[in-house]
């Protein structure tokens, strides 16, 4: 029976380039010239440092026009509230991984609602999907990406 996983990834070395870039224009820029601003990224967690709220607002729009331009989807970024502390402003950024639970149900939910002729089984992270029919996949695919979903997803593992 043909199968399919869908996927919530991030490829991680593509956010770290992004971090990379944003950090050399944030001390190239001259409105950060003499300013304490940096960019620390640890696994899936990007923390944003600087003197006030309006320069972690610009170094935020940096991040993202980075991560863009190497085709991250931004939707995966879930960003904490600004911590101001003394003379400094911080801002934890947490790169999402996997399908949550709550998510993986929701998708499932919506997949049986249409009455489609496949099976849906959640796999720790990921979906699987099997059907009798490609066609049947393909019309499940063709759903989720219509669908508007907060996370991105990607469709792998097709078997036939």
């Amino acid at each position: 029976m043909p199968s399919f996983d869908v996927v919530s990834e991030v490829d991680l070395p593509e956010v770290r380039n992004a971090v990379d870039q944003a950090t050399r224009e944030v001390g190239t820029r001259f409105d950060f010239k003499g300013v304490d601003a940096s960019f620390e990224l640890d696994e899936t967690e990007i923390t944003l440092t600087a003197e006030s709220d309006f320069q972690l607002e610009q170094m935020m729009d940096i991040l993202k026009n980075k991560l863009v331009k190497r085709h991250v989807d931004i939707k995966t970024m879930k960003e904490e509230d600004i911590v101001l502390s003394g003379k400094k402003a911080s801002q934890k950024v947490t790169i999402q991984q996997g399908i949550e639970a709550d998510m993986a149900r929701k998708l499932v939910k919506l997949i049986k609602d249409k009455k489609m002729k496949v099976q849906t089984a959640i796999q720790g992270e990921k979906l699987r999907v099997t059907g009798k029919k490609r066609d049947d996949l393909q019309e499940v695919i063709a759903m989720l990406r219509e669908a508007n979903l907060e996370i991105p997803l990607q469709y792998n593992n097709f078997r036939d």
